[in-house]
């Protein structure tokens, strides 16, 4: 450093000061030539060091520098590492989602086909209940005075007559269907019958759909006779 060179400097002059008091001039001058020359190679020396540590304290911050650049890609990449594993969370829990969503719908789709078979068996068999009933029309014209007519709906309508014997062409009706279950539903009875509930409940346990209608029929008789 500076100042260990200045007192080193020192050092010689006081040297040379004893040195002088006691050799001759042509040992002086050969002292003289290795001081110079001694201090040549301390100068050179001295510059060479002060470079060395400029150069040194230049690495140090850029040594430094270099630390603070990797602290923050450790930080940044730190933050992506943590932006990552939400991202593979979230894309987890909307895979998931996703398997839920598909069997919620693949269920939803083996529901709906069994309500369509089961739609499709009501219907056939409310359509082949109508044609049996269509079938038993001429029966039903031919004994019971009765005419049966295919209306809306899929519906049936039976029109009694020769029941009042003052009016014998009187319409006695009643309409009716084929509900949803697959029973027989009256829909519509002029004039009301007070027994049609309990005849409707009878025909749905038997199936005994021919005494039905006769039953009717004695009911409208019935009622005539009031």
């Amino acid at each position: 450093t500076e100042d260990e060179i200045l007192l080193f400097e020192k050092e010689i002059k006081d040297f040379w000061i004893k040195f002088k008091s006691i050799y001759n001039t042509e040992q002086i001058n050969q002292t003289l030539a290795l001081r110079d020359s001694c201090r040549e190679s301390i100068k050179a020396l001295s510059e060479k060091w002060s470079k060395k540590l400029k150069e040194g304290d230049l690495m140090i911050d850029k040594i430094q520098e270099y630390n603070n650049e990797i602290l923050q890609q450790n930080q940044r990449i730190s933050e992506n590492q943590e932006h990552f594993t939400e991202i593979k969370s979230n894309l987890n829990q909307e895979e998931e989602q996703k398997k839920n969503l598909t069997e919620s719908i693949q269920e939803l789709k083996e529901e709906l086909l069994k309500k369509k078979e089961i739609i499709s068996s009501k219907n056939k068999a409310a359509k082949e209940r109508v044609e049996q009933l269509c079938k038993s029309k001429l029966l039903f014209e031919e004994r019971l005075g009765l005419e049966i007519r295919r209306i809306h709906n899929e519906q049936l309508q039976f029109i009694f007559r020769h029941i009042d014997h003052k009016d014998p062409d009187k319409p006695y009706v009643f309409t009716l269907s084929i509900n949803e279950q697959g029973d027989y539903e009256v829909t519509s009875c002029t004039p009301p019958l007070d027994c049609i509930a309990e005849l409707q409940l009878k025909v749905r346990e038997t199936n005994n759909f021919s005494a039905f209608v006769a039953n009717v029929r004695k009911a409208f008789t019935a009622l005539s006779c009031k």
